[in-house]
């Protein structure tokens, strides 16, 4: 994990302060609403359907064990007990008072976490794998570039006020857990020999027109990954859409221009750069900020433990949750453990003061001091040794966090919908949690195997609905909340837009059809090990379809 120099300190506490002269100015009636926006939003202040809403930038979505705490203390002190975590691996305060803010943000900083760029029109937080550092079938670790995009982007004064919000996703394994290809900039670190480089996918996104990225270059050698990085904002800023917020993603600029022509506008604005314009991105500098992600001094250990079988045969719960909860690590002896943030019936993705403190606690004791934010809105700790899981498992089961269904049914994303936020048509918590009734049942759930379900409260998808095996939307009719489901949505290197199935639903129709559309897929798959996903594409929807509109 990077850490502050002196130069980071003094940015974020000189902001702080500026803040703090901003928000007594909008509290005292100095400057009104409209004129305080632009500031609050430079912070990331939200105002949302019932009060402000803060949100911290967790880049790469990784904390130690005194971030963590801290954002438990915050949450505990100035919020309602729980914070929110995000698709884009931060974390979000939902009820902290405007004259607070200021106080949360120098406890922030004592911690060197901050609110900048988590809004506006900017360069956001640039997300990666949260296995990433501790995963089998990665070329390498990508946080270290993670780091150097955003020291980059951080402040830089071209990009500033782009036309619209910009998110940029690295990943370096084969498996795509970082959804690069729904991102305005996604990048998959390859090798060429002993060159390490950067496929670059440009223009996807979600919201109201969803978009699978273009590949624009298939080999970005990293020294120049930043000069290149800089041509694609440049073309960018150039001649994407200011006059309609709507289409002024840069997903609208590529397929408006297409891709053939975007890339070589991007080719062009690369070769014109001069020499003073290139960045000095030396060996020296990229060896240094991959110190920062130097791996823990793992204990050898040999790849089984018996501790851990025995723990598993004396408890079935937890085998069960082992079963599900765990993802192979790249050291023998070593396992990464998902704690779900998605208990049956609870709030998707929120975790109480006192949770955070348990997560804190445990990555201090077993797990090198490493957590990470998921972008399913999840947590992970990716370094715990077998011999230690049964402690680490209790202690989360005592905590109400030992959830056994990473990946499954019940571990949908969800985003605030109508509940929380003004530009919401729909509830989309409440559908959560009673789909989630429908498969409490866990050999059920089991059964079913590997479902993403994503829930969206409007059309800006933020809940990433689009992508979700089994989508759902909310919409408003006349003042009457419905819900549009969508299906073979899938966010990894597969990257495809659901396709709607037919009239929105009524909400107390939603959870049926979707059972409906489960046992139908249950009678359809060649055997249990078969996917949700590889049945709906050797099938067709159709047979989906059918089933839910029978009765029609």
């Amino acid at each position: 994990m990077y850490r502050y120099d002196q130069f980071d300190a003094q940015i974020v506490n000189d902001r702080v302060d500026q803040f703090r002269s901003q928000v007594d100015r909008r509290l005292s009636g100095d400057i009104l609403e409209d004129e305080f926006k632009p500031l609050r939003l430079q912070n990331g202040v939200y105002l949302q359907l019932h009060a402000y809403m803060l949100r911290v930038a967790i880049p790469y979505g990784q904390l130690d064990s005194a971030k963590m705490r801290k954002l438990g203390v915050i949450a505990r002190d100035f919020d309602r007990g729980y914070g929110h975590m995000t698709t884009r691996q931060n974390i979000q305060f939902n009820w902290v008072a405007l004259k607070d803010i200021p106080d949360v943000l120098e406890q922030l900083a004592e911690v060197e976490l901050h609110a900048i760029q988590t809004s506006g029109n900017c360069i956001r937080n640039t997300t990666s794998d949260h296995f990433a550092g501790a995963t089998k079938d990665e070329i390498m670790d990508p946080r270290p570039w993670c780091e150097i995009i955003r020291q980059w982007s951080t402040f830089h004064p071209e990009f500033a006020f782009l036309p619209r919000k910009f998110k940029i996703a690295v990943t370096a394994a084969e498996h795509d857990r970082a959804a690069i290809r729904v991102h305005d900039i996604g990048l998959h670190m390859r090798k060429r020999g002993d060159q390490v480089g950067f496929e670059v996918h440009v223009g996807g996104g979600q919201g109201r027109t969803p978009v699978i990225a273009t590949m624009v270059n298939e080999f970005v050698p990293e020294a120049e990954l930043l000069d290149y990085l800089e041509a694609i904002m440049r073309v960018y800023n150039r001649f994407g859409r200011r006059d309609n917020k709507y289409k002024a993603r840069i997903k609208i600029l590529v397929t408006e221009t297409g891709a053939e022509e975007f890339t070589r506008l991007v080719q062009e604005e690369y070769a014109a750069q001069h020499d003073a314009e290139k960045i000095d991105l030396p060996q020296a500098e990229i060896d240094r900020i991959h110190a920062y992600f130097a791996p823990p001094a793992f204990a050898d250990k040999p790849a089984t433990s018996d501790a851990f079988e025995r723990a598993k045969a004396a408890d079935s719960k937890f085998a069960t949750w082992a079963g599900v909860n765990l993802h192979p690590h790249k050291v023998d002896g070593y396992t990464s453990v998902t704690i779900s943030l998605k208990p049956i019936g609870g709030l998707a993705g929120d975790a109480t003061d006192s949770q955070m403190m348990v997560m804190a606690h445990l990555a201090e004791t077993y797990g090198f001091d490493d957590i990470r934010v998921t972008h399913a809105q999840n947590v992970v700790l990716p370094h715990i040794a077998l011999d230690d899981l049964y402690d680490v498992y209790r202690e989360l089961d005592a905590a109400g966090m030992s959830t056994a269904n990473e990946s499954l049914i019940t571990d949908m994303i969800v985003c605030p919908g109508l509940d929380y936020c003004n530009l919401a048509n729909a509830r989309s918590i409440p559908v959560g949690q009673e789909i989630q009734k429908v498969f409490a049942d866990g050999d059920y759930e089991r059964d079913i195997g590997k479902l993403h379900i994503n829930i969206s409260g409007c059309i800006n998808a933020c809940g990433h609905h689009h992508v979700g095996h089994i989508g759902i939307l909310g919409v408003d009719r006349k003042g009457e909340e419905f819900y549009q489901i969508s299906l073979g949505g899938r966010a990894d290197e597969k990257a495809r837009v659901g396709d709607i199935m037919g009239k929105a639903l009524k909400f107390d129709e939603v959870p049926g059809a979707v059972k409906t559309i489960v046992d139908t897929y249950r009678g359809l798959r060649t055997n249990s090990d078969e996917k949700f996903i590889d049945t709906l594409e050797r099938v067709g929807h159709e047979p989906f379809k059918e089933a839910i509109y029978a009765a029609d």
